[in-house]
């Protein structure tokens, strides 16, 4: 358990909708004192509800409309789609656990036993494990696909793959107001986050209404992301926001694709700044953004915040797999 961690041990229901912001921390390093640039982190990695910090960061931000509307409904069973080591998954039983909600897992793959970190800690959450090969997998969006789940099951919530939806938008917007707060009316020059489904960039393009340029770095092989979140916009109140693009040459081969060098760097930078990050998702962000400023792709004078948006929970199971410590 991270001892910096924001913890809300429930009660109520209720109790869990409003933590305080995650903290914005500027890192201080000789390569940005020389191209004169600034850099500030936001702390999304320290937000959780619980004792984990599974159900945290942007998984808590794409959940938390999700889950109030789940509650509305009266539901009080959530399904959802994820792969082997997915996050999503992770804090959705963790969620549901914390939140008197049933939960089911539909996995990607075969079973595989014994179970890994990830899976292992969703079954102790009590959520029900499924799998579903991967030709099978694809039609998840599908209506019939998902009326035969409903047959299966009964009545459920349905959490798309990732939580990427329309709500959960509205929940990464909050990212907006709460950068807003920290810096007044001088809002960074950038804000950058890594991206999967592309909801939580969606979403903070949208809350910010074009006062940062917002860099998405694509954790995904292909030229695809551009047109998902261009999608997901166009269904939020803020649909003209233009000021973003999506950075593609950081994926290191694509989805957990790795490589020596992206190792190291999540080594140097832990042991530089005392902040942990993943080989998915935030280990590329940095390791793209300090790239980048060493390049001189941003001016003098820049400020930019980079989103750490959580996710190490999937860290165990990467060790594990690959025997690298991080």
């Amino acid at each position: 358990m991270h001892p910096n961690f924001y913890h809300f041990m429930l009660n109520r229901f209720d109790e869990w909708i409003d933590p305080p912001p995650s903290p914005v921390h500027e890192l201080h390093d000789p390569l940005l004192q020389q191209k004169q640039v600034q850099f500030f982190v936001k702390r999304d990695d320290l937000l959780c509800v619980g004792e984990t910090g599974v159900f945290g960061g942007n998984k808590w931000r794409k959940l938390k409309h999700n889950l109030l509307a789940a509650r509305q409904l009266g539901q009080n069973m959530l399904l959802t789609f994820g792969g082997a080591y997915s996050n999503h998954l992770a804090a959705v039983a963790e969620a549901g656990q914390l939140l008197g909600f049933q939960t089911i897992g539909m996995v990607r793959g075969e079973a595989t036993l014994p179970l890994n970190p990830t899976l292992q800690f969703c079954k102790e959450c009590g959520m029900q494990l499924h799998y579903l090969d991967r030709e099978t997998y694809r039609r998840k969006a599908e209506a019939a696909f998902v009326e035969g789940l409903q047959q299966r099951f009964g009545e459920f919530y349905l959490l798309p793959e990732g939580g990427t939806n329309v709500l959960a938008l509205r929940g990464c917007a909050e990212l907006a107001a709460e950068l807003a707060v920290h810096f007044g009316n001088r809002f960074p020059s950038y804000c950058a986050l890594p991206c999967g489904t592309g909801g939580t960039l969606a979403g903070l393009i949208s809350g910010l209404k074009n006062r940062s340029r917002v860099i998405g770095f694509s954790v995904l092989r292909g030229d695809f992301l551009h047109d998902d979140v261009a999608q997901l916009l166009s269904c939020s109140t803020n649909a003209d926001t233009t000021n973003w693009f999506i950075q593609p040459d950081y994926h290191f081969g694509g989805y957990a694709k790795f490589s020596t060098e992206l190792i190291t760097f999540i080594h140097q930078f832990k042991a530089k700044f005392a902040i942990q990050l993943d080989p998915i998702y935030t280990g590329k962000l940095f390791f793209g953004l300090f790239d980048l400023i060493a390049k001189d792709y941003f001016p003098p004078g820049s400020s930019i915040v980079a989103i750490h948006t959580g996710g190490l929970q999937g860290i165990a199971g990467f060790e594990q797999q690959h025997g690298i410590g991080l």
